[in-house]
């Protein structure tokens, strides 16, 4: 571990929101009943959509069990949603429905995104992504998390608010230093 570097590195296989290639890299470990993630959604999804092409959010799970009870699971039917391709809507059903992670509230989210239910609730009941969360969690205490949401912009530790204007000056930094134009 780095102070305030992530060490890890992204995988091919990491769950990444916008241009795969972008030239600036938002890391965020995050945990499903955490309210402060729920806060941070809205901002990052801006973010990737205000600067189309040039940044990425990549999402890692960490999930603080012994402040949120039901958090591994959400994890785990984030997952088991992403393996039928519906990672990101199950995210965002998980983060609205935040207060209601039980494991039928799970499959009802799971089949409102298309997913199929049958196969999801066999997955889940069977934790059959468990591993590739405790992966997640594992690769969070090597860069060094201890709560969430913790973020990184290209493999730098951004401990400042979780506000669009300020986030926005740090990418654009970011953009410059990698040799991209920054957003207009």
């Amino acid at each position: 571990m780095i102070d305030g570097v992530q060490v890890t590195e992204i995988r091919d296989d990491e769950w990444i929101l916008g241009n795969v290639n972008a030239p600036v890299t938002i890391l965020e470990y995050g945990d499903f009943e955490c309210p402060y993630c729920r806060a941070a959604r809205p901002v990052l999804r801006h973010l990737v959509d205000r600067n189309e092409g040039q940044v990425r959010l990549i999402y890692r799970h960490f999930p603080i069990t012994s402040l949120h009870p039901h958090a591994e699971l959400a994890a785990e039917a984030s997952e088991a949603a992403g393996s039928q391709g519906l990672f990101w809507e199950m995210h965002d059903m998980i983060f609205t429905h935040q207060n209601a992670l039980e494991f039928d509230n799970l499959v009802s989210y799971a089949e409102a995104v298309g997913a199929d239910a049958i196969r999801f609730a066999d997955e889940l009941a069977r934790h059959v992504y468990f591993e590739e969360v405790r992966r997640d969690f594992e690769n969070g205490i090597i860069d060094g998390v201890n709560g969430t949401p913790t973020l990184f912009i290209n493999g730098v530790r951004y401990d400042g608010p979780r506000e669009y204007t300020l986030m926005q000056a740090v990418v654009d930094s970011a953009l410059e230093q990698s040799g991209a134009r920054a957003a207009d």
